[in-house]
């Protein structure tokens, strides 16, 4: 697929993804969608990308759905580009594939997200800030509902009470008060935020097997649901003993006892424990 709103850009191991309508702060649209997806499903079958970073564009990270289609923007019924009657959210299509991917993605957040801007940040694994960002949570000023799962994600990121204060009131603010919610991890110069996400990226990529991060990414995730410890211990000794078998596993000691860098022979696409994806595939109803 040849992409016409997003970037993609693979070095020394790190994809970017780059949301590119500058003109438009990067407003969300369902090509930039289908276009994100595509490139996550590259990205996993790539085994040269072993991080993601994504990032907007000009000014702005992602300013939320594009409204160019007026009051009607959320109306399926009075759009004909939709289908009549319940459609999926576009917003939410794209979190659950970044829910399920299996390599670690970083927000690199330069500017305003707002809506689906911020919200397609919550399943990314990391999420750094430019001092200049502005983030909000719309939704209620706009008449809908919060989106793109995030009524799943957003309480298990910044707990239940800074997400229903978001949510509700819908005003948009800036970093420091996304860092002291601890919606990002940390806030940066502008000029300064590419690199700090690139340089975890590079450690993740450098330093760790694929496979393994693959597998951490998704039984992190995964338990968030999980009703007892229990489960954890299943699917952490079904972890261990299968991974305990690999040349990974043999590598990583062996590196460490010669004190040496190790070079992890395994391969996402074909060396995942063969008991992988172990969750059970639900669809939609």
């Amino acid at each position: 697929m040849s992409y016409q709103e997003i970037l993609y850009d693979v070095t020394g191991g790190v994809l970017t993804i780059t949301l590119n309508r500058p003109e438009k702060l990067n407003a969300f649209t369902r090509t930039m969608r289908t276009e994100m997806i595509d490139a996550l499903d590259r990205a996993d079958a790539d085994d040269d990308v072993r991080t993601i970073i994504v990032t907007g564009a000009g000014r702005g990270f992602c300013a939320g759905a594009d409204l160019s289609s007026g009051g009607d923007t959320f109306n399926a019924e009075a759009r004909d580009d939709r289908a009549d009657g319940l459609n999926r959210d576009g917003g939410g299509l794209l979190t659950l594939r970044i829910f399920e991917c299996k390599k670690p993605i970083i927000a690199a957040i330069n500017g305003p997200a707002v809506g689906v801007g911020v919200t397609m940040t919550l399943p990314m694994d990391i999420r750094l800030a430019a001092d200049v960002a502005r983030f909000g949570f719309v939704f209620a000023r706009r008449g809908i509902v919060p989106e793109a799962c995030s009524s799943y994600f957003l309480p298990r990121v910044v707990g239940i009470s800074q997400a229903l204060e978001w949510t509700y009131s819908g005003r948009v603010f800036d970093a420091a008060e996304a860092l002291a919610g601890g919606l990002v991890r940390s806030v940066h110069p502008k000029d300064e935020l590419l690199g700090a996400a690139r340089a975890i990226a590079h450690d993740i990529a450098a330093e760790t097997s694929a496979v393994s991060v693959a597998m951490i990414r998704q039984m992190m995730w995964k338990m968030l649901g999980a009703d007892h410890p229990m489960e954890a211990h299943k699917i952490d000794s079904r972890g261990i003993y299968h991974l305990g078998r690999s040349a990974d596993a043999k590598e990583g000691v062996e590196s460490f006892l010669e004190k040496r860098a190790a070079v992890f022979p395994g391969k996402v696409s074909t060396d995942m424990p063969e008991f992988f994806p172990w969750w059970d595939e639900r669809e939609f109803e």
